[in-house]
């Protein structure tokens, strides 16, 4: 039986909770055992599994603080959504090899999640605009 919007809606939400929270493994929760995680640019390329997906969590979680999503529109399909958001936080680390320095920093998301029946996230597909990122990070 199809995922409503709502059940999507919730999902996603609990998922941006947990990473606003830097709650690795809440995040990894709301995958399933075998997800395909690509982050389109991330230089160790799409990986599948929670195990693989730790990795992006764990260096992003030290690179980003005190994110907070903000939902700009969400399009949905059977047991899909596409949603555009916007990131903003702080970035004391190397957010995307860039020296953070803790400035501020905001940027577009793209999510294209696809979910199971049992309303885990079998795929997570996102696409981050780093013009924006490389503008408000740029070298001294």
């Amino acid at each position: 039986m199809p995922l409503t919007p709502q059940q999507m809606d919730q999902k996603m939400d609990e998922h941006f909770a947990f990473e606003s929270s830097d709650d690795v493994e809440g995040v990894l929760a709301t995958l399933t055992d075998d997800v395909e995680h690509d982050i389109v640019g991330w230089p160790l390329g799409p990986s599948r599994g929670r195990d693989e997906a730790r990795k992006f969590y764990e260096a992003t979680f030290r690179d980003l603080a005190d994110g907070s999503v903000r939902r700009v529109r969400r399009l949905y399909g059977q047991n899909f959504m596409v949603d555009e958001s916007i990131w903003a936080g702080r970035a004391p680390g190397r957010p995307f090899g860039l020296e953070g320095r803790n400035r501020t920093l905001e940027f577009r998301l793209l999510h294209v999640v696809e979910f199971t029946d049992a309303e885990n996230i079998s795929r997570e597909n996102v696409w981050i605009d780093l013009a924006s990122i490389m503008r408000q990070l740029p070298p001294d």
